[in-house]
């Protein structure tokens, strides 16, 4: 055993005692033991719980003969870091989260890995853990919260966020706003949409690396519980059988991943971290392999913010299993792939059926005939930007309008709220890449702004930061390279016109080439406005969004 490094033999003895002073027996350090890396705290939703989950899953690692060490990592809640300076810290958590969990898992030998999470970039930071270390691992969620009911309507986080927009635009009351946020999140569960965290549980249930249900089981449902305790007996398989997160997300897993990401508009977020993950197993994903799976696989669920269903409807519909089955009819997933079941894809499938059409619609009835997420490229993004098009209304599909620029996220909101946005408007907000930022901050509260005011069917956002999963509209990020890096969007001028064109995954600024030369013989990128801590190393180190904003190696 991997952990007999740290606890058998003779010199081993101290190492004993230092066991024993925490309480662990001879017959408990005599099985395998498994490093349970616990999320949980009291400054996310989708965390508060997870000490309830972790006892369960090593209650189910002790039923199976091993023995749980539990450690923790940290975690930011996008929702409340939102709209401030504590947003540039959120993807720079990601590999933090990683890091410390490599140190944890190699400083301390355990013979399996038990990774108990749940909301954006804890995920992602845990997954790149899981491949970098490659030992046996499973992944189990905490599951996502239910959606809110408000005025008979289902509502959400992105209710209360774009019902801010309403308020500035006289369409709500800040009574009705006040009773919306009292209801919106009605409990515990990474919040209850396609965001990124439900996106990423997703994924990391179509990658292999989580059971059959960890994507969507509700979060208060005792079958989440039961999940946790079939988790914690199957990670004693995997170490009894040597089966590793390598074996299991090979380049076949991770183009059923995105195929899932696809079928199901997922988060845009998801293309930074898919990437992020498979570098991490020496896999290089290349942004155009999105486009074609993409072009292969039909959008088949319509969930918040694109459209009215919430995680606990496609549980009910069957989960992230009956979407697999039902896009497998397109070619598009490679049944043979290895699972932590210790079965494959394809076995995994036995039995599963689509339980409510409305929710989970066939391939020949799709939403559209391609999937959820486009990348975009042309003269304004020469490595891309990504659009989560399930979430575009038609009539922003091609788009020309005037930029409105702005060098910060602060910025635009001000413009957007004080009514200084017009329709046809492309609002420009660039320094906020991975490097410009520093770390890339989600812009939800300028896109809700957007759509709470009613534009989102008339003005188009880029830039070179990115969205939260519940953006919706025609909102491009990750433009790469970003302006802190000498990128094009560095040279947009206020009233230049920008030509968007999803279904052809274009993106251009119409100024002549000539002109462009010049700007940019002249442009002097901006430096990154945090110059100390961990920021500033952060900028110094992370890569472009179009490699997943992953650091230099």
């Amino acid at each position: 055993m991997r952990s007999d490094l740290m606890k058998k033999g003779l010199e081993r003895a101290p190492h004993r005692s230092l066991y024993k002073a925490m309480g662990y027996t001879d017959d408990e350090l005599s099985r395998p033991m498994i490093g349970v890396v616990n999320s949980a705290n009291e400054i996310i939703p989708g965390h508060v719980h997870l000490d309830v989950i972790t006892e369960d899953a090593k209650a189910g690692i002790r039923m199976a003969g091993g023995t749980p060490v539990t450690f923790p990592v940290i975690g930011v809640c996008d929702g409340i870091a939102m709209g401030h300076a504590g947003m540039k810290y959120s993807l720079a958590s990601r590999e933090l989260i990683a890091d410390s969990i490599e140190i944890m898992a190699t400083a301390h030998p355990f013979d399996g890995l038990l990774m108990v999470t749940n909301c954006d970039k804890i995920v992602p930071g845990m997954l790149m853990a899981a491949l970098r270390l490659n030992i046996p691992t499973i992944v189990v969620s905490g599951g996502p919260m239910l959606a809110g009911t408000f005025d008979g309507k289902a509502v959400d986080l992105i209710s209360v966020f774009e019902g801010v927009g309403e308020v500035k635009s006289g369409k709500m009351t800040q009574k009705t706003l006040k009773g919306l946020e009292d209801y919106a999140c009605p409990g515990s569960g990474s919040c209850s949409g396609m965001f990124t965290a439900n996106s990423m549980n997703c994924v990391t249930e179509a990658l292999g690396l989580g059971l059959p249900g960890n994507g969507t089981i509700p979060s208060i449902h005792a079958a989440r519980r039961r999940l946790a305790k079939k988790a914690g007996m199957q990670v004693m398989n995997l170490v009894k059988k040597d089966i590793r997160p390598r074996d299991i997300a090979t380049l076949d897993a991770f183009k059923n991943a995105i195929a899932v990401d696809m079928a199901l508009g997922c988060s845009t977020n998801t293309v930074l971290h898919i990437p992020a993950i498979a570098n991490e197993a020496g896999i290089t994903l290349d942004l155009e392999l999105f486009n074609k799976i993409s072009k292969k696989t039909a959008n088949i669920c319509y969930l918040s913010p694109a459209g009215p269903h919430h995680l606990e409807d496609l549980d009910e519909a069957g989960g992230i299993q009956s979407v697999i089955k039902e896009i497998s009819k397109l070619g598009v997933i490679h049944l043979d792939s290895l699972t932590v079941t210790g079965k494959t894809v394809g076995d995994n499938l036995k039995g599963v059926k689509v339980k409510n059409r409305d929710v989970i619609r066939s391939v020949e009835d799709p939403y559209s005939k391609e999937g959820g997420i486009a990348i975009l490229r042309g003269n304004l993004a020469p490595d891309g930007g990504v659009v989560k098009q399930s979430a575009v209304s038609p009539d922003m599909m091609v788009n020309e309008g005037r930029a409105r620029v702005f060098d910060s996220e602060e910025d635009s909101i001000e413009a957007i709220l004080g009514g200084k946005i017009r329709p046809g408007d492309v609002v420009v907000i660039r320094y906020e890449g991975p490097k410009g930022g520093p770390g890339m901050r989600e812009m939800l509260s300028p896109t809700s702004a957007i759509a709470g005011m009613g534009l989102d069917k008339s003005v188009a956002l880029l830039t070179d930061g990115r969205f939260s999963g519940g953006t919706r509209g025609a909102a491009i990020g990750h433009i790469s390279p970003e302006a802190a890096e000498g990128g094009p969007i560095g040279l947009v001028k206020e009233g230049d016109t920008i030509v968007i064109d999803i279904p052809n995954k274009k993106i251009d600024l119409k100024v002549d080439k000539k002109e462009l030369a010049r700007r940019k013989k002249a442009f002097k990128p901006k430096e990154p406005s945090i110059k100390t801590g961990y920021l500033e190393r952060y900028a110094r180190m992370v890569t472009s969004a179009s490699t997943g904003a992953i650091f230099k190696g």
